[in-house]
């Protein structure tokens, strides 16, 4: 039975116009700040989102710590060697975020 848990870190990728596929897994929980706002492609399970990113935001709030963040720009060259993968920043300590599941 799922406790009441607060997540109160934040994790924002921001498309930069490519297509892009991402997955970031954390220790706690993790879901959508705002799931309308994401694409058809998105998978959240309880520890991990994976989803492709075009242009926009997509936010999660999550409880716990970054584990893991894999970004791969349209052709699959990964973040660190290509300019066109999403940014990504990550936010700890951001107050007023609850998940009553």
């Amino acid at each position: 039975m799922p406790s009441e848990r607060t997540m109160t870190n934040i994790v924002t990728i921001i498309g930069r116009g490519v297509p892009s596929n991402y997955e970031i897994s954390v220790d706690g929980d993790i879901e959508p700040v705002e799931a309308d706002s994401l694409e058809k492609t998105t998978v959240v399970s309880e520890h991990a989102v994976e989803g492709t990113i075009e242009t926009g935001v997509h936010r999660f709030q999550f409880s716990g710590e970054l584990a893991n963040v894999h970004v791969l720009d349209w052709n699959g060259t990964p973040a660190s060697e290509s300019p066109s993968t999403p940014e990504i920043h990550i936010d700890y300590g951001v107050p007023g975020r609850k998940n009553n599941s």
